[in-house]
This record gives C-alpha cells, structure tokens and sequence, in this order.
C-alpha cells in the first residue's frame, strides 16, 4: 500500500513539474538570436498565458494632429501610457532614392530605439512597392508584375532583391539602444497574402513561389547578412476557417517565430461576426500552442471608431471568448490630417470611458505594465 502511494506520488510529481510538451519546441527559428531577442520571445510566450499587450501602428510617430512630438502618442493622452507595441513600417527603405532611404533609415531607427530604451515592443510591417514594375504596393491591373516569381532565388530580379535585403540588414544592425544591445523586432513581411490586393497576394504568385520567398528572405537575412535581432510573423488575413486554410502557404516551422491574422472585416468594417473572429484566432492560437510558436492578433480596428464600446464590446470579447494565448493585438494608425482615418481614441472621442475599462483590464497590458521584457 505504502508503495503505491510512493509511486503515485512520484507520478504526480512528475506531471506538476515537467514542463509542456510544447515547451520543448519554444524555440526561435534563429539559434544565434540575441540574448534580448531569446527573452523577449520566451517573456511574451508567457505574459500571453494571461494578457495580451495592446499596440497601436505608428503611435508614437505621429497621430491626429500632430506629428514629430518627442515621447507622445495619442494612447498616452488618453490613459497615461504608451500602447505597449508600437508598429513601424520599413516601406521606405525601398522604392525611393539613396538620400531617402538614408533619411528613412535614420528616422526609423530613433523610433525603434526609442520604443526598446523605454522597454517597450516594436512590431515591422512591409508595405513593399513593387521593385519590377509600376503600383506600389498594391496590385494594379495593366501596371504591377506579379513580383515574386522574379525575386526568388533563379528569378530576374534575385540579385536586385539580394541588394534591398542588404539595406534592411544594415538598417536591422543599426538598432542599438543606450544599454548597447540591439532592439528585437516583430518583422512581418508579405502579410495578408491570402487576399490579391498586394502585389504578393494569392492570385499573383503559387504557393511554391510563396514559400521559396519567404524562405529565401529568412535565410538570407538570418544566415548570410548576419540579423539576428528579427522574430518572423507570419500573418494572412481573415480568408479561413480551419488550420488546413491558415497554413495553405505556410513556409513550415523552421522559418516562422509567430503566427497571426489580420482582421478588420469580422470586426465591425464589413459585418460584426464575433463568433467567427474568435474561432479564427482560437485556429491561430491552438497552432501556435503545439509548435512552439507565438500567436497575435496582428492587426485589427475600427476606422472612426463609430461603436462607442468597440474595445470592450467587441475586441475584447472576441480575444476572450475561448482559451487562447495571444501575445499582442494591434489597432492600425491614427491619421495626421484626414477628419476619419484613426483607429485609436484620441481625448475627447465618444469611446474613451469604454476604453480606459480596456486599458485598467489586467488582461491588458500597455507599456506601463511592462517590466524587463528583454530579460530571461
């Protein structure tokens, strides 16, 4: 009897104590990453188990009425704080002159460096112009070239593609903040590929060209140019409904840290279908669970902001109607100029009371919630 019980508490023990089988797998898909990059990938893993950060694109580099104000965003003049993630774009570090991109290089790196030294997490998107052809980024009929079969690696424009990544690098090894250490991002190239406005988009490229893109664009960043300060996003948008859907062109674990979508459709833009935004992000965290990987609502919002209990009523209840661990979710820009661009509050708005209920959430985290984000 007494050795049953010997045993059944060694069993117990055991399950208590050992880690998650998924934990074996939270590894980032670069093994010469920076001690800072390491911590700030394994800290969000686990502030995820229970908050979810709030981040807001290009906030504190401008935002209604104003632009170029040193240590302002338009959330700390609602509540106090910084969102805890701040969204920058590298769109300019392409497509324009020499003398450009270099003002675009200095410009981005002081908003980086500024958001890490004040502890606080930077996410990059890339609205990339088409580097074969007229458009910009987005898809033009009779103008844009489906851009990707010429990038990979075999393709017409792979060294010219080798040459932009280089000035990413050089812009990636730039990022030092007053400690010495480099600044981790989030970088999330060629998001929302599963919708055809983006030169990248699924209509103008195969999935094997996807793939060998962000294949090459990882390796070539991580291994040959020496970055070791990006954790990959890989974010669609909200074009699915089961798993098989959200990794139909999935480039495989080795080569993503974070998965997402971007979602504003479900949210209030086209229709308000709750239940079928939370099922998308309950894919998302599910998957993000048993391979080891971070999970995020990427990017969401609601221009204007007309539903008074929009943070509440509808962003939160969607991110808390199952189980999931989402690290971070982030509301798109604030406009400088236009009277109906902006996604987040400004002092004043009609649904500043429902969120400050989203800012003082414990569920929530902004950037006076943080503390040593880049520590183990």
């Amino acid at each position: 009897m007494k050795s049953s019980k010997f045993i059944l508490a060694i069993i117990i023990l055991c399950v208590c104590f050992s880690p998650p089988v998924s934990a074996k797998k939270n590894k980032l898909t670069d093994s010469k990453a920076t001690a800072e990059t390491k911590a700030l990938f394994l800290n969000l893993m686990k502030l995820a188990q229970n908050h979810t950060l709030f981040g807001h694109q290009h906030a504190t580099e401008y935002g209604r009425g104003w632009s170029g104000d040193e240590d302002r965003s338009d959330v700390k003049s609602v509540c106090g704080s910084h969102p805890a993630v701040i969204g920058v774009d590298i769109s300019g570090l392409t497509g324009r002159s020499a003398e450009a991109i270099e003002k675009g290089k200095s410009r981005l790196q002081k908003t980086v460096v500024d958001v890490y030294n004040r502890g606080g997490v930077t996410t990059v998107a890339w609205h990339f112009s088409n580097p074969v052809s007229g458009g910009g980024f987005y898809w033009k009929d009779d103008v844009s070239k489906p851009a990707v079969k010429y990038l990979i690696p075999g393709g017409e424009a792979h060294d010219k593609y080798k040459e932009i990544l280089k000035t990413i690098a050089d812009w990636a090894h730039s990022l030092k903040g007053t400690d010495g250490t480099l600044a981790p991002v989030i970088f999330r190239p060629y998001h929302e590929f599963d919708g055809n406005w983006f030169w990248w988009g699924k209509s103008h490229c195969t999935k094997e060209e996807f793939v060998a893109l962000w294949q090459f664009t990882v390796s070539y960043l991580r291994d040959t140019l020496g970055v070791h300060n990006f954790i990959y996003a890989f974010s669609p948008d909200n074009k699915f409904s089961n798993e098989v859907e959200f990794l139909d062109r999935y480039p495989g674990n080795k080569w993503v840290d974070m998965v997402g979508m971007d979602n504003y459709g479900d949210m209030g833009r086209d229709k308000y279908d709750l239940e079928k935004a939370a099922k998308k992000l309950k894919i998302i965290s599910d998957f993000a669970l048993k391979s080891g990987k971070l999970a995020a609502f990427t990017e969401t919002g609601l221009e204007s902001i007309p539903n008074p209990e929009w943070w509440t009523g509808t962003l939160q209840k969607v991110m808390q109607m199952h189980p999931m661990n989402l690290c971070y979710v982030l509301v798109w820009r604030n406009d400088v100029r236009s009277p109906t661009h902006y996604y987040a509050p400004v002092p004043g708005h009609a649904s500043v009371s429902d969120f400050m209920k989203f800012y003082n959430d414990p569920y929530t985290l902004f950037l006076n919630d943080l503390k040593d984000i880049y520590r183990k």
